[in-house]
């Protein structure tokens, strides 16, 4: 009996992570320090505060998907930490849930959950 086949999926739409050293983000050939993240596109997340002075406003870019994204992955650099209740409070109001992990995590979780084909955005900082 012949084993099936297995067939590969195709690839996720939009920006894939190829990379993370102290030196940034390799996303689709491109270097990033910090990084935010649509099913669209990447761009260098040139105003990303400290974490504990993070508010909606520094992530308006990748929020305002159209339609809505599920939730926001958030990078939080070289060790999980949390961002202010505010912030996660604003998002979840507006129906977009917020999940905080190292930014090594978050990169993968990117990954399998844009291989899903999520909705979803990320704002990577980084290490």
């Amino acid at each position: 009996m012949t084993a099936p086949a297995f067939e590969r999926s195709p690839a996720p739409r939009g920006p894939v992570v190829r990379g993370l050293s102290a030196g940034g983000f390799t996303i689709d050939g491109e270097t990033y320090q910090a990084a935010l993240l649509t099913p669209e596109g990447a761009r260098a997340w040139q105003d990303a505060p400290p974490l504990a002075e993070l508010v909606p406003a520094h992530v308006e870019t990748v929020l305002a998907l159209d339609p809505q994204p599920e939730f926001l992955i958030l990078g939080t650099g070289a060790r999980q930490a949390f961002p202010p209740r505010a912030f996660v409070r604003a998002l979840e109001e507006r129906g977009i849930g917020v999940e905080a992990m190292d930014s090594r995590a978050a990169a993968r979780t990117w990954g399998i959950l844009r291989a899903e084909e999520r909705w979803i955005v990320a704002a990577l900082f980084s290490l």
